[in-house]
C-alpha cells in the first residue's frame, strides 16, 4: 500500500501519457498486493463456510469498486480535473495502512512461515495449474466475473445509446446492480453455515447461468431495456455469492499455500474478464449482441467448469 500510494502521487504530477502509462503499471503492481494477502489472511483467521461468509463480504467490496469507481472519477476529474483522482488515492493510501497497522494482526503463526524460495513458488504454482479441480473453481469464478467486464465494457452504450436511457438514468440503473448484489450478499452471509459452499455456489451459478440465458432470449425477442435490466440485475448480483464460495473451496484445499492461490485465482480472474472486455469492444457496434452474447457464454463456460471439475473439491 505504501508503493502504491507513492505510485498514485506520483501519477498526480505526471507530464506525459506515456510516463502515467509506466507508473500505473507499477501501481498496478503494488495495488495486487492487497487482494491476494487479504484473501490469505481470511484463510488463516476463518475455515470453510466462515471463511465463505466473510469473503462474500469482501468479495462485495472487491467486486462493488469497479462499478462505483468510474462514477467517483467522472465527477471528481469534472469537478477538479483528473489529477484530482490521484490525489485522493494517494490519501485513501494512507488511509488503509493506518487501518491495516491499528486493526488487522500478523495471522501467520511463526511455525507456518516459510522462506522465499522462488524454485519452491514456482512448483507451487505448477502443482495447481496441473490439479483439474482447482483450475475448474478457479476458472469457473473467472468467467463468472468476466461477464460483469462485458457489462462494463458496453453497458452505458447499450444502455444510452440503443435503448435511449438519459446519462441520469443509467445511473439509477448501474445502482440497481450494487443493491441486487448487497441482498446477495446478504442472503449467502446467513445460509452458507446452513446449506455449505458446494451448495451457496450451485445458487449462484444457477441464478447467473437463468440470467445469461434470458439475456439470449431477450435479445431473440427483442424485448428492450425492461427485458435486458432484470438479468444484468441478477447476473452481476451473483458475483459476490460465486466468487467467495469458489475462493472458500480452493483454499480449504490448499491451506498452506493459500498466497499463492489467491494470487494465481485473482490473475485469471482480472485477465479472463480483460479478454472478454477487449472481445466486446473490438465486435462491432450498433447492436446489444456483443455485450449479451458474452455475458452468456461467460455464464455458461462457469457454470460448465464448475459441474465439470470444480464439484469433486
Amino acid at each position: 500500500m505504501f508503493f502504491f500510494g507513492v505510485a498514485s502521487a506520483i501519477s498526480a504530477t505526471a507530464s506525459t501519457i506515456e510516463s502515467l502509462t509506466y507508473i500505473r503499471t507499477a501501481q498496478g503492481f503494488a495495488g495486487a498486493a492487497a487482494a491476494v494477502i487479504i484473501q490469505a489472511v481470511v484463510r488463516d483467521m476463518f475455515d470453510k463456510e466462515d471463511f465463505a461468509r466473510t469473503m462474500s463480504f469482501v468479495t462485495l467490496v472487491v467486486t462493488l469498486a469497479p462499478l462505483v469507481a468510474p462514477m467517483i472519477g467522472g465527477h471528481l476529474a469534472v469537478w477538479f480535473g483528473w489529477r484530482s483522482i490521484f490525489w485522493l488515492l494517494t490519501a485513501f493510501s494512507g488511509v488503509v495502512i493506518a487501518a491495516v497497522l491499528w486493526k488487522i494482526p500478523e495471522t501467520l503463526a511463526p511455525e507456518n512461515r516459510q522462506p522465499l524460495r522462488f524454485r519452491t513458488t514456482i512448483r507451487n504454482y505448477l502443482r495447481l495449474c496441473k490439479n483439474p479441480v482447482a483450475m475448474g473453481l478457479m476458472f469457473s469464478g473467472a468467467f463468472s466475473f468476466a461477464g460483469m467486464f462485458a457489462f462494463l465494457t458496453a453497458g452505458s452504450f447499450v444502455y444510452i445509446d440503443i435503448y435511449g436511457v438519459t446519462p441520469d438514468q443509467f445511473g439509477y440503473l448501474f445502482g440497481l446492480n450494487i443493491v441486487t448484489m448487497i441482498i446477495m450478499t446478504s442472503i449467502n452471509g446467513r445460509m452458507v453455515k446452513k446449506v455449505g459452499l458446494h451448495g451457496m455456489l450451485r445458487f449462484g451459478l444457477s441464478i447467473q447461468l437463468f440470467a445469461g440465458l434470458a439475456l439470449l432470449a431477450s435479445g431473440i425477442l427483442d424485448l428492450g431495456i425492461w427485458g435486458t435490466v432484470p438479468f444484468v440485475m441478477l447476473f452481476i448480483g451473483t458475483l459476490s455469492t460465486i466468487g467467495s464460495n469458489s475462493m472458500g473451496l480452493l483454499l480449504s484445499g490448499y491451506p498452506t499455500m493459500a498466497g499463492t492461490a489467491s494470487s494465481l485465482a485473482g490473475t485469471l480472474r482480472f485477465g479472463t474478464g480483460s479478454v472478454i472486455g477487449a472481445i466486446v469492444a473490438m465486435l462491432p457496434g450498433g447492436t446489444v449482441w456483443p455485450m449479451i452474447a458474452l455475458m452468456a457464454i461467460c455464464s455458461v463456460l462457469s457454470a460448465a467448469l464448475y459441474w465439470a471439475f470444480g464439484k469433486k473439491a
